[in-house]
């Protein structure tokens, strides 16, 4: 009996592991700015205080060119997503769990 629960806590403890390791971080982002340079779609943004580009290729899926104003942004945990860089989803600020993506991004900062 108490091996069936030394297991059982084990397997709660790597379950909730799991999740937190693969949790999205939402962050408040303000867009200051799009611009298109030879196919590749540059927003530039203000994030955690610093300054930072969205970058993404002119034509793909969920590359848009932002308007400026606020959004909220969820990094996606490293090997997901389009892109070979810290990947990126950026949201309506009143988005919910539900809603779509406005675009997905690589995000560089600098």
């Amino acid at each position: 009996m108490k091996n069936l629960l030394v297991i059982g806590f084990a397997l709660v403890l790597i379950v909730f592991g799991s999740v937190l390791l693969f949790a999205d971080e939402k962050s408040p982002v303000v867009v200051k700015g799009s611009s298109v340079t030879t196919g590749v779609v540059i927003v530039d943004v203000q994030f955690k205080g610093k300054t930072a580009e969205l970058q993404c290729n002119e034509g793909g899926p969920s590359c848009n060119k932002l308007k400026p104003g606020d959004y909220v942004m969820v990094q996606l945990p490293k090997n997901h997503g389009m892109y070979d860089c810290a990947n990126v989803e950026v949201y309506s600020p009143t988005a919910s769990d539900n809603d779509e993506k406005i675009g997905a991004y690589c995000l560089i900062q600098k």
